[in-house]
């Protein structure tokens, strides 16, 4: 079984910053792809950053140049740095893993985060 807990969203003011984390712990191998999401009410959910294994992040064009995600492989974790941040950044964030259950094995399993509310307001 695999848990998700991510952590570091809250209150910032419009230009702050925030750090989200995202930490996956129990019976896994390894992580394939780690990325996150965010969604609005109302609104389908959508991919934010994501940065598979290699290396080699993509980002939505809105976010391009004020977030950051990057990953620690021995921790499990996956983090997005977030600078310059807007009113429309404003959302319940979401990671997303694509887990290595077995050495040998190349089915991936999925498992996102319980999502963490960002608000940028003044």
């Amino acid at each position: 079984q695999v848990q998700v807990v991510e952590s570091g969203g809250g209150l910032v003011q419009p230009g702050g910053s925030l750090r989200l984390s995202c930490a996956a712990s129990g019976s896994l191998f390894s992580i394939k792809a780690m990325g996150w999401y965010r969604q609005v009410p109302g609104k389908e959910r959508e991919l934010v950053a994501t940065i598979p294994a290699g290396g080699g992040a993509i980002y939505a064009d809105s976010v391009k140049g004020r977030f950051t995600i990057s990953r620690d492989n021995a921790k499990n974790t996956v983090y997005l740095q977030m600078n310059s941040l807007k009113p429309e950044d404003t959302a319940v964030y979401y990671c997303k893993l694509e887990v290595f259950l077995r050495k040998w094995s190349p089915v991936t399993s999925t498992y996102w985060g319980q999502g963490t509310q960002v608000t940028v307001s003044s």
